[in-house]
């Protein structure tokens, strides 16, 4: 009797079982009829974006790509043709100074030697401030780290000169408001 009892509750256990099984499937497949419209076209709208998207991120990062390589090789021409400007300034000068080679020999006046030197060097100096190069004022100016490097302190100047610029030995540059080279300076103590 225990055994048919125990086969009884195992068949009301599995028809239970069946009538769950067979209720949730009945439930899914209700829904299934009653939603493809409704999720399909959702679905179907939500892939049709995604694809479109992908093909925007495909040409933007394509036209990413491209501004990089352009950009890199424009950089590139800049670095090879930077100086361009700077040689066209100087060439001018270059031809001054062969002129002036040739005819030294013709002249034995130092002082025709002289003259023509200076014309050059000033046409020279015009040159680069054209360029933005200009020379570190030095004469009787405070001392400045920024713009000086002292390489000499001159003791019993006077209380006047301490702090200040004595004599400039190697003249400072300075392009576009950076210090290109210090001025080399003796400094009073």
């Amino acid at each position: 009797m225990e055994e048919e009892k125990k086969n009884m509750e195992e068949e009301q256990q599995e028809a239970a079982v069946e009538d769950t099984v067979v209720g949730e499937t009945a439930d899914t497949e209700a829904d299934k009829e009653a939603e493809p419209a409704e999720e399909q076209d959702p679905l179907e709208a939500a892939k049709a974006e995604i694809e479109q998207l992908k093909t925007q991120m495909l040409y933007k990062t394509a036209e990413f790509d491209n501004y990089r390589k352009r950009t890199l090789k424009e950089k590139a021409e800049l670095i090879l043709n930077g100086g361009e400007k700077a040689v066209s300034a100087i060439l001018p000068i270059i031809d001054d100074m062969e002129r002036a080679i040739e005819n030294g020999e013709k002249t034995d006046d130092p002082a025709v030697l002289r003259e023509g030197m200076e014309l050059i060097y000033s046409k020279f100096m015009k040159a680069l401030e054209g360029l933005g190069v200009k020379k570190i004022e030095t004469e009787g100016a405070d001392f400045n780290t920024d713009m000086h490097e002292a390489v000499a302190m001159v003791p019993g100047m006077g209380d006047d000169k301490k702090g200040k610029v004595i004599d400039c030995l190697q003249a400072g540059y300075q392009l576009n408001d950076k210090v290109i080279r210090h001025a080399k300076v003796a400094v009073g103590q």
